[in-house]
Protein backbone atom coordinates (compact mmCIF):
# COMPACT_ATOMS: atom_id res chain seq x y z
CA UNK A 1 0.00 0.00 0.00
CA UNK A 2 1.57 3.72 -0.92
CA UNK A 3 2.50 5.64 2.02
CA UNK A 4 -0.60 8.54 1.12
CA UNK A 5 -2.87 5.54 1.62
CA UNK A 6 -1.52 3.81 4.70
CA UNK A 7 -1.45 7.11 6.25
CA UNK A 8 -4.86 8.18 5.07
CA UNK A 9 -5.81 4.56 6.42
CA UNK A 10 -4.40 5.48 10.28
CA UNK A 11 -5.87 8.34 10.05
CA UNK A 12 -9.40 7.06 9.25
CA UNK A 13 -8.52 4.34 12.11
CA UNK A 14 -7.69 7.03 14.87
CA UNK A 15 -10.70 9.18 13.58
CA UNK A 16 -12.82 6.14 14.59
CA UNK A 17 -11.82 5.50 17.47
CA UNK A 18 -11.73 9.25 19.12
CA UNK A 19 -15.35 9.01 17.78
CA UNK A 20 -15.71 5.97 19.99
CA UNK A 21 -14.35 7.19 22.79
CA UNK A 22 -16.14 10.64 22.57
CA UNK A 23 -19.30 9.16 21.75
CA UNK A 24 -20.56 8.93 25.36
CA UNK A 25 -19.68 12.02 26.12
CA UNK A 26 -21.31 13.40 23.43
CA UNK A 27 -24.43 11.18 24.59
CA UNK A 28 -24.14 12.38 27.88
CA UNK A 29 -24.46 15.85 26.43
CA UNK A 30 -27.35 15.32 24.42
CA UNK A 31 -29.33 12.55 26.04
CA UNK A 32 -32.60 14.39 25.57
CA UNK A 33 -32.78 14.60 29.40
CA UNK A 34 -31.74 17.35 32.13
CA UNK A 35 -30.41 16.33 35.06
CA UNK A 36 -31.31 17.91 38.37
CA UNK A 37 -29.32 17.03 41.49
CA UNK A 38 -31.08 17.53 44.95
CA UNK A 39 -29.15 17.72 47.78
CA UNK A 40 -30.38 17.28 50.82
CA UNK A 41 -30.86 16.51 54.45
CA UNK A 42 -32.75 13.31 54.09
CA UNK A 43 -31.49 12.05 57.53
CA UNK A 44 -29.70 13.84 60.05
CA UNK A 45 -31.34 17.03 62.57
CA UNK A 46 -32.80 18.53 59.78
CA UNK A 47 -35.08 15.67 58.56
CA UNK A 48 -38.08 16.94 58.47
CA UNK A 49 -37.06 20.29 56.33
CA UNK A 50 -35.39 17.96 53.91
CA UNK A 51 -38.27 15.57 53.21
CA UNK A 52 -40.80 18.43 52.61
CA UNK A 53 -38.49 19.96 50.60
CA UNK A 54 -37.78 17.22 48.77
CA UNK A 55 -41.93 16.37 48.09
CA UNK A 56 -42.36 19.71 47.19
CA UNK A 57 -39.84 19.69 44.67
CA UNK A 58 -41.25 16.70 42.74
CA UNK A 59 -45.00 18.36 43.22
CA UNK A 60 -43.47 21.80 41.57
CA UNK A 61 -42.02 19.98 38.56
CA UNK A 62 -44.91 18.27 37.71
CA UNK A 63 -47.27 21.19 38.11
CA UNK A 64 -44.64 23.29 36.14
CA UNK A 65 -44.42 20.94 33.34
CA UNK A 66 -48.65 20.36 33.70
CA UNK A 67 -47.80 16.58 34.51
CA UNK A 68 -45.07 15.68 31.67
CA UNK A 69 -41.67 16.29 33.56
CA UNK A 70 -40.14 17.53 30.26
CA UNK A 71 -39.22 20.69 28.95
CA UNK A 72 -39.12 21.53 25.44
CA UNK A 73 -38.73 17.68 24.59
CA UNK A 74 -36.25 17.21 27.58
CA UNK A 75 -37.01 14.56 30.03
CA UNK A 76 -35.96 15.91 33.96
CA UNK A 77 -34.09 13.25 35.79
CA UNK A 78 -33.71 14.30 39.78
CA UNK A 79 -31.29 12.40 41.53
CA UNK A 80 -31.44 12.62 45.14
CA UNK A 81 -28.60 12.86 47.41
CA UNK A 82 -28.17 12.63 51.31
CA UNK A 83 -25.56 14.77 52.98
CA UNK A 84 -26.98 13.56 56.58
CA UNK A 85 -26.34 17.49 57.56
CA UNK A 86 -22.86 17.12 57.37
CA UNK A 87 -20.64 20.04 55.54
CA UNK A 88 -18.03 17.32 54.21
CA UNK A 89 -20.60 15.10 53.01
CA UNK A 90 -22.28 18.01 51.26
CA UNK A 91 -19.65 19.07 49.82
CA UNK A 92 -18.68 15.86 48.67
CA UNK A 93 -21.69 14.63 46.98
CA UNK A 94 -22.47 17.53 44.83
CA UNK A 95 -19.38 17.50 43.54
CA UNK A 96 -20.38 13.84 42.61
CA UNK A 97 -23.19 15.09 41.13
CA UNK A 98 -21.67 17.40 38.96
CA UNK A 99 -19.02 15.82 37.81
CA UNK A 100 -19.86 12.06 37.57
CA UNK A 101 -23.75 12.30 37.53
CA UNK A 102 -22.92 14.58 34.99
CA UNK A 103 -26.07 16.99 36.69
CA UNK A 104 -26.76 20.17 34.84
CA UNK A 105 -28.05 22.20 37.77
CA UNK A 106 -27.96 21.44 41.29
CA UNK A 107 -30.89 22.25 43.93
CA UNK A 108 -30.17 22.09 47.90
CA UNK A 109 -29.59 21.87 50.85
CA UNK A 110 -31.25 22.06 54.03
CA UNK A 111 -28.58 23.26 56.44
CA UNK A 112 -26.60 26.58 56.00
CA UNK A 113 -23.68 25.13 57.39
CA UNK A 114 -23.73 22.15 54.79
CA UNK A 115 -25.01 24.90 51.70
CA UNK A 116 -21.68 26.97 52.69
CA UNK A 117 -19.57 24.44 52.23
CA UNK A 118 -21.03 23.78 48.85
CA UNK A 119 -20.98 27.08 47.46
CA UNK A 120 -17.18 26.64 46.12
CA UNK A 121 -17.99 23.20 44.30
CA UNK A 122 -20.73 25.07 42.08
CA UNK A 123 -18.11 27.82 41.26
CA UNK A 124 -15.08 24.99 40.58
CA UNK A 125 -17.46 23.13 37.92
CA UNK A 126 -19.35 26.55 37.12
CA UNK A 127 -22.73 24.60 37.57
CA UNK A 128 -25.81 26.43 39.14
CA UNK A 129 -26.98 25.92 42.46
CA UNK A 130 -30.56 26.81 43.41
CA UNK A 131 -30.07 27.01 47.68
CA UNK A 132 -33.86 25.56 48.74
CA UNK A 133 -34.08 25.50 52.34
CA UNK A 134 -30.80 27.15 53.73
CA UNK A 135 -31.34 30.84 55.52
CA UNK A 136 -27.81 32.10 56.12
CA UNK A 137 -27.54 35.23 54.53
CA UNK A 138 -24.28 34.83 53.91
CA UNK A 139 -24.82 32.19 51.06
CA UNK A 140 -26.05 35.05 49.35
CA UNK A 141 -23.87 37.92 51.24
CA UNK A 142 -19.94 37.07 51.44
CA UNK A 143 -19.73 33.36 50.59
CA UNK A 144 -21.55 34.14 47.54
CA UNK A 145 -20.61 33.76 43.74
CA UNK A 146 -22.30 34.28 40.50
CA UNK A 147 -23.81 30.59 40.48
CA UNK A 148 -25.98 30.68 43.10
CA UNK A 149 -29.39 31.49 43.28
CA UNK A 150 -31.53 31.08 46.27
CA UNK A 151 -35.89 30.99 46.44
CA UNK A 152 -35.66 30.01 49.70
CA UNK A 153 -36.17 33.11 52.19
CA UNK A 154 -32.64 34.58 53.48
CA UNK A 155 -32.50 35.54 57.43
CA UNK A 156 -32.55 39.47 56.91
CA UNK A 157 -36.30 38.43 55.36
CA UNK A 158 -37.21 36.55 58.37
CA UNK A 159 -35.60 39.41 60.52
CA UNK A 160 -36.96 42.23 59.02
CA UNK A 161 -40.16 41.05 58.53
CA UNK A 162 -40.35 40.17 62.33
CA UNK A 163 -38.96 43.88 62.79
CA UNK A 164 -41.79 45.25 60.81
CA UNK A 165 -44.12 43.24 62.57
CA UNK A 166 -42.86 43.83 66.35
CA UNK A 167 -40.78 47.43 66.03
CA UNK A 168 -43.15 49.32 67.99
CA UNK A 169 -42.29 52.46 70.08
CA UNK A 170 -42.48 51.64 73.81
CA UNK A 171 -41.82 47.48 73.25
CA UNK A 172 -38.63 46.16 75.04
CA UNK A 173 -37.00 42.78 73.31
CA UNK A 174 -34.07 40.02 74.10
CA UNK A 175 -33.30 37.24 71.51
CA UNK A 176 -32.96 33.77 72.11
CA UNK A 177 -31.10 32.05 69.36
CA UNK A 178 -29.34 28.89 68.15
CA UNK A 179 -25.20 29.88 68.46
CA UNK A 180 -24.59 28.87 64.37
CA UNK A 181 -24.74 30.93 61.39
CA UNK A 182 -28.75 30.67 61.34
CA UNK A 183 -29.45 32.02 64.55
CA UNK A 184 -26.60 34.44 64.36
CA UNK A 185 -27.26 35.92 60.93
CA UNK A 186 -30.88 36.08 62.54
CA UNK A 187 -30.34 38.24 65.03
CA UNK A 188 -27.86 40.62 63.77
CA UNK A 189 -30.05 41.60 60.70
CA UNK A 190 -33.25 41.75 63.23
CA UNK A 191 -30.84 43.88 65.32
CA UNK A 192 -30.11 45.93 62.33
CA UNK A 193 -34.05 46.71 60.93
CA UNK A 194 -35.04 47.77 64.84
CA UNK A 195 -35.70 51.55 64.28
CA UNK A 196 -38.36 52.29 67.30
CA UNK A 197 -38.32 48.92 69.79
CA UNK A 198 -35.26 48.65 72.03
CA UNK A 199 -33.07 45.35 72.18
CA UNK A 200 -31.71 44.72 75.79
CA UNK A 201 -30.41 41.25 75.18
CA UNK A 202 -28.87 38.76 72.89
CA UNK A 203 -29.15 35.33 74.02
CA UNK A 204 -27.22 32.11 72.50
CA UNK A 205 -27.43 28.44 73.05
CA UNK A 206 -25.87 25.25 71.11
CA UNK A 207 -28.33 24.08 68.83
CA UNK A 208 -28.76 20.64 70.54
CA UNK A 209 -29.90 22.16 73.59
CA UNK A 210 -32.54 20.86 75.78
CA UNK A 211 -31.81 22.53 78.91
CA UNK A 212 -32.96 25.62 78.26
CA UNK A 213 -33.20 26.94 82.41
CA UNK A 214 -30.22 29.03 82.70
CA UNK A 215 -30.74 30.98 79.52
CA UNK A 216 -34.30 31.74 80.20
CA UNK A 217 -33.68 33.07 83.32
CA UNK A 218 -30.95 35.45 81.64
CA UNK A 219 -33.78 36.24 79.40
CA UNK A 220 -36.12 37.45 82.49
CA UNK A 221 -33.02 39.10 84.19
CA UNK A 222 -32.86 41.20 81.38
CA UNK A 223 -36.71 42.05 80.70
CA UNK A 224 -38.69 41.49 83.71
CA UNK A 225 -37.93 45.26 85.20
CA UNK A 226 -38.86 47.03 82.25
CA UNK A 227 -41.47 49.59 81.73
CA UNK A 228 -43.94 48.56 78.88
CA UNK A 229 -43.99 45.50 76.34
CA UNK A 230 -42.05 42.97 76.82
CA UNK A 231 -41.23 40.25 74.32
CA UNK A 232 -38.56 37.90 74.23
CA UNK A 233 -37.79 36.71 70.08
CA UNK A 234 -37.32 33.79 69.05
CA UNK A 235 -34.78 32.41 66.19
CA UNK A 236 -34.96 28.30 66.54
CA UNK A 237 -34.92 25.02 64.53
CA UNK A 238 -35.05 21.79 64.74
CA UNK A 239 -36.84 19.33 67.28
CA UNK A 240 -35.37 20.50 70.33
CA UNK A 241 -37.74 23.31 70.88
CA UNK A 242 -37.69 26.44 73.58
CA UNK A 243 -41.24 26.49 73.80
CA UNK A 244 -42.69 24.54 75.99
CA UNK A 245 -40.29 25.58 78.28
CA UNK A 246 -41.68 28.96 78.05
CA UNK A 247 -44.94 27.85 78.84
CA UNK A 248 -44.25 25.98 82.08
CA UNK A 249 -42.69 28.81 83.31
CA UNK A 250 -45.76 30.94 82.47
CA UNK A 251 -43.37 34.11 81.75
CA UNK A 252 -46.30 36.22 80.49
CA UNK A 253 -48.69 35.80 83.49
CA UNK A 254 -45.28 36.12 86.31
CA UNK A 255 -43.08 39.16 84.14
CA UNK A 256 -45.78 40.37 81.59
CA UNK A 257 -43.33 38.83 79.12
CA UNK A 258 -44.50 37.79 75.42
CA UNK A 259 -42.96 35.19 73.50
CA UNK A 260 -42.57 35.98 69.24
CA UNK A 261 -41.41 34.09 66.55
CA UNK A 262 -41.20 33.21 62.98
CA UNK A 263 -43.26 30.59 61.51
CA UNK A 264 -42.29 26.85 61.54
CA UNK A 265 -43.47 23.88 60.46
CA UNK A 266 -46.58 22.35 61.64
CA UNK A 267 -45.35 19.57 64.27
CA UNK A 268 -43.41 22.89 65.53
CA UNK A 269 -46.39 24.94 65.48
CA UNK A 270 -48.26 22.58 68.22
CA UNK A 271 -46.02 24.36 70.93
CA UNK A 272 -47.81 27.74 70.02
CA UNK A 273 -51.06 26.38 70.51
CA UNK A 274 -49.71 27.25 74.12
CA UNK A 275 -49.07 30.91 72.66
CA UNK A 276 -52.62 32.34 72.02
CA UNK A 277 -52.14 36.25 70.43
CA UNK A 278 -48.15 34.91 69.68
CA UNK A 279 -47.30 37.71 66.58
CA UNK A 280 -44.50 37.36 64.45
CA UNK A 281 -44.09 37.19 60.88
CA UNK A 282 -43.65 33.76 58.40
CA UNK A 283 -42.34 33.04 55.38
CA UNK A 284 -45.11 30.49 54.47
CA UNK A 285 -48.42 28.51 56.08
CA UNK A 286 -50.72 26.84 53.70
CA UNK A 287 -53.95 28.99 54.98
CA UNK A 288 -52.80 32.28 54.18
CA UNK A 289 -51.95 32.78 50.66
CA UNK A 290 -54.51 32.89 47.79
CA UNK A 291 -53.61 32.46 45.10
CA UNK A 292 -53.52 29.54 41.58
CA UNK A 293 -50.18 28.23 42.70
CA UNK A 294 -51.05 27.76 46.41
CA UNK A 295 -54.54 26.22 45.64
CA UNK A 296 -53.41 23.75 43.35
CA UNK A 297 -50.61 22.68 45.95
CA UNK A 298 -53.07 22.79 48.91
CA UNK A 299 -55.80 20.61 47.13
CA UNK A 300 -53.14 17.94 45.69
CA UNK A 301 -50.89 17.45 48.84
CA UNK A 302 -53.97 16.84 50.87
CA UNK A 303 -55.42 14.24 48.06
CA UNK A 304 -51.95 12.35 47.66
CA UNK A 305 -50.92 12.88 51.75
CA UNK A 306 -54.30 13.54 53.59
CA UNK A 307 -52.89 16.52 55.21
CA UNK A 308 -51.59 19.95 54.16
CA UNK A 309 -48.84 21.24 52.62
CA UNK A 310 -46.12 22.56 54.61
CA UNK A 311 -43.49 25.49 55.76
CA UNK A 312 -40.86 23.68 53.16
CA UNK A 313 -43.14 22.14 50.86
CA UNK A 314 -43.52 25.39 49.18
CA UNK A 315 -39.95 26.36 49.18
CA UNK A 316 -39.21 23.42 47.33
CA UNK A 317 -41.90 23.53 44.94
CA UNK A 318 -41.12 27.52 44.74
CA UNK A 319 -37.87 25.87 43.24
CA UNK A 320 -39.00 23.88 40.67
CA UNK A 321 -40.95 26.60 39.10
CA UNK A 322 -38.04 28.66 39.11
CA UNK A 323 -35.94 26.20 37.41
CA UNK A 324 -38.56 25.01 35.07
CA UNK A 325 -39.32 28.58 34.16
CA UNK A 326 -35.75 29.21 33.40
CA UNK A 327 -35.25 26.06 31.05
CA UNK A 328 -38.76 27.39 29.15
CA UNK A 329 -37.18 30.77 28.81
CA UNK A 330 -34.17 29.12 27.40
CA UNK A 331 -35.68 26.28 25.53
CA UNK A 332 -34.23 23.59 27.26
CA UNK A 333 -31.03 24.90 26.93
CA UNK A 334 -29.05 24.07 30.33
CA UNK A 335 -25.69 26.23 29.36
CA UNK A 336 -25.09 28.04 32.69
CA UNK A 337 -24.11 31.37 31.16
CA UNK A 338 -27.81 31.67 29.12
CA UNK A 339 -29.08 29.99 32.35
CA UNK A 340 -27.62 32.71 34.25
CA UNK A 341 -28.52 35.54 32.13
CA UNK A 342 -32.07 34.27 32.28
CA UNK A 343 -32.74 33.82 35.79
CA UNK A 344 -31.02 37.45 36.76
CA UNK A 345 -34.10 39.61 37.19
CA UNK A 346 -36.46 36.46 36.25
CA UNK A 347 -40.00 36.64 37.87
CA UNK A 348 -42.03 33.49 38.41
CA UNK A 349 -45.24 32.79 40.05
CA UNK A 350 -44.71 30.23 43.21
CA UNK A 351 -47.16 29.33 46.13
CA UNK A 352 -46.47 32.89 47.80
CA UNK A 353 -47.49 34.38 44.85
CA UNK A 354 -44.55 36.26 42.39
CA UNK A 355 -41.02 35.70 43.42
CA UNK A 356 -38.66 37.90 41.44
CA UNK A 357 -34.93 36.99 41.87
CA UNK A 358 -32.57 40.21 42.72
CA UNK A 359 -29.98 40.59 39.91
CA UNK A 360 -27.12 41.69 42.26
CA UNK A 361 -27.30 38.80 44.43
CA UNK A 362 -30.03 36.11 43.19
CA UNK A 363 -31.70 36.28 46.11
CA UNK A 364 -35.18 36.26 45.81
CA UNK A 365 -37.03 38.88 46.94
CA UNK A 366 -40.83 37.22 48.30
CA UNK A 367 -43.44 38.34 50.28
CA UNK A 368 -43.92 37.52 54.26
CA UNK A 369 -46.89 37.64 56.28
CA UNK A 370 -47.19 39.03 59.78
CA UNK A 371 -49.56 36.78 61.77
CA UNK A 372 -50.89 35.80 65.30
CA UNK A 373 -51.74 32.80 66.23
CA UNK A 374 -55.14 32.13 66.96
CA UNK A 375 -56.32 28.71 68.86
CA UNK A 376 -59.00 26.49 66.46
CA UNK A 377 -60.33 23.24 67.88
CA UNK A 378 -60.07 21.71 64.35
CA UNK A 379 -56.10 21.66 64.45
CA UNK A 380 -53.70 20.76 66.55
CA UNK A 381 -51.61 23.34 66.22
CA UNK A 382 -51.56 27.27 66.79
CA UNK A 383 -53.45 28.42 63.29
CA UNK A 384 -51.12 31.21 61.90
CA UNK A 385 -54.30 34.20 61.14
CA UNK A 386 -52.74 36.63 58.79
CA UNK A 387 -52.70 40.32 60.19
CA UNK A 388 -51.18 41.92 57.16
CA UNK A 389 -48.70 40.67 53.57
CA UNK A 390 -45.32 42.44 54.15
CA UNK A 391 -44.33 43.09 50.35
CA UNK A 392 -40.91 43.07 49.59
CA UNK A 393 -40.26 46.41 48.73
CA UNK A 394 -41.74 47.00 52.71
CA UNK A 395 -38.43 44.81 53.69
CA UNK A 396 -35.16 47.00 53.08
CA UNK A 397 -33.11 43.18 52.84
CA UNK A 398 -28.86 44.02 52.64
CA UNK A 399 -26.75 43.21 49.16
CA UNK A 400 -24.06 41.65 51.53
CA UNK A 401 -22.05 39.92 48.23
CA UNK A 402 -18.62 41.99 46.91
CA UNK A 403 -20.24 41.30 43.06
Amino acid sequence: MPIVLRRAALFSAVAATLALATAPMAFAQNKGEIRIAHVYGKTGPLEAYGKQTQTGLMMGLEYATGGTMTVAGKKLVVIEKDDQGKPDIGKSLLATAYGDDKADIAIGTTGSGVALAMLPVAEEYKKILLVEPAVADSITGEKWNKYIFRTGRNSSQDAISNAVALDKAGVTVATLAQDFAFGRDGVKAFRDAIKNAKLVHEEYLPPATTDFTAGIQRLIDALKDKPGRKIVWVVWAGANSPFSKFADLELQKRYGIELASGGNILPALVAYKQYPGLEGAAYYYFGIPKNPVNEWLVANHYKKFQTPPDFFTAGGMSAAIALVEALKKTQGNTNTDKLITTMEGMSFETPKGKMTFRKEDHQAMQSMYHFKIKIDPAFAWGVPELIREIKPEEMNIPINNKR
